[in-house]
């Protein structure tokens, strides 16, 4: 259930049947977790396709604000991932509805960024302007390819003279062909800078985002999907939503082993095949994890792993057993890469 921020989590939790069986829908982050680049991450179309045959709304939750839903539909429908606009919630509808929730209908919005913004916001029954002479209500700043200073000094100007000031997301970079490049977080110091004021922010790990996918899809038991910590499972938590971990992206064991309570999933999986299947229950007593066919000890500093299985039940009870030691100050990242070598290899998913 979405609401308050859930308590702390010391272990994984498993599941009554399938993981998706316990939800009604699923918000998917994209990069990492549904596609690598311009392709799809192995196995993801059938994966999905399954979840949607079965009943799960499937909802596309997206940081990125320069693009419309329909163009972030387009690309899906193109890596085998049937989607239609209404599928993708994105960082900049996010933005238009808290600004619509605080301005007068129709107000002036001044944009500094791109399309995905303007669409958003028309959207809401608000008016995209460029200049600060048209009294804007508000500034809305997300990241766009041709984002200029001459505009940048427009949206100082209308929030120094009071307008309300959101960004879209404060990612400090965003991945590209070439490697990270500034992303919004890094652009929003400069009108921050220049007027003193911080942005609410409305993309993950903040709590507009989720929200706006929960109000979307009417979801009473909404399970967040990603590859991130930082951004995917604490927007999560923020959120009081569930969450599942999958490997596919950014976020490696390691991570998972290390994470601090608030970047702790509620699930772990090799990739989106672990909706499919069951998730056993991990139980923990004194210091000793268990999942499925393995045990995990956190001692000597040094993790004891035994057993057989599969990597993700390997990994959760490894993680119960870490997350039990940093509690109790037993456990320190320098004795984390030693311990990885226990864990099994992933079984790569049916493409």
């Amino acid at each position: 259930m979405a609401g308050e921020r859930p308590g702390v989590a010391e272990r994984p939790r498993g599941s009554r049947g399938a993981l998706l069986d316990d939800y009604d829908a699923l918000l998917l982050d994209l990069d990492g977790v549904v596609y690598l680049g311009r392709a799809a991450v192995p196995g993801a179309a059938d994966s999905l396709g399954k979840a949607r045959e079965h009943g799960v709304r499937l909802a596309y939750v997206t940081n990125n604000a320069s693009r419309t839903p329909g163009a972030i539909a387009e690309h899906l429908t193109s890596l085998g991932i049937p989607a239609t606009g209404d599928d993708v919630v994105t960082s900049a509808q996010a933005a238009a509805r808290l600004i619509a929730e605080r301005v007068p209908a129709g107000s002036p919005v001044l944009v500094v960024g791109g399309t995905g913004l303007r669409w958003a916001l028309r959207a809401h029954g608000l008016r995209p302007v460029s200049a600060a002479a048209e009294r804007p209500a508000a500034v809305v700043q997300g990241i766009a390819p041709d984002l200029s200073y001459a505009l940048m000094s427009e949206g100082a100007i209308a929030v120094r003279e009071g307008a309300l000031f959101v960004a879209a997301n404060a990612d400090s970079t965003m991945p590209t062909g070439r490697g990270e490049v500034p992303g919004n977080g890094a652009m929003i110091q400069v009108i921050r800078t220049a007027t003193g004021v911080d942005p609410i922010v409305a993309g993950k790990p903040m709590r507009p985002l989720h929200r706006e996918a929960i109000i979307r899809t009417g979801s009473s038991r909404p399970l967040v999907v990603g590859d991130r910590l930082d951004t995917d499972i604490e927007g999560a938590n923020n959120a009081g939503a569930d969450s599942l971990l999958v490997l596919t992206g950014v976020a490696r064991p390691a991570d998972l082993l290390t994470a601090p309570p608030e970047h702790r999933p509620t699930h772990i999986a090799d990739d989106l095949s672990g909706l499919l299947v069951p998730h056993e229950p991990v139980t923990l007593d004194g210091d000793c994890a268990a999942c499925a066919g393995w045990t995990a000890r956190w001692t000597g500093g040094h993790l004891e792993l035994h057993g057989s299985g599969t990597r993700s039940d390997a990994l959760r009870a490894a993680c119960a057993a870490a997350w039990s030691a940093a509690a109790e100050g037993r456990l320190t990242p320098d004795q984390v890469a030693p311990a990885l070598s226990a864990l099994p290899p992933a079984t790569p998913p049916s493409p």
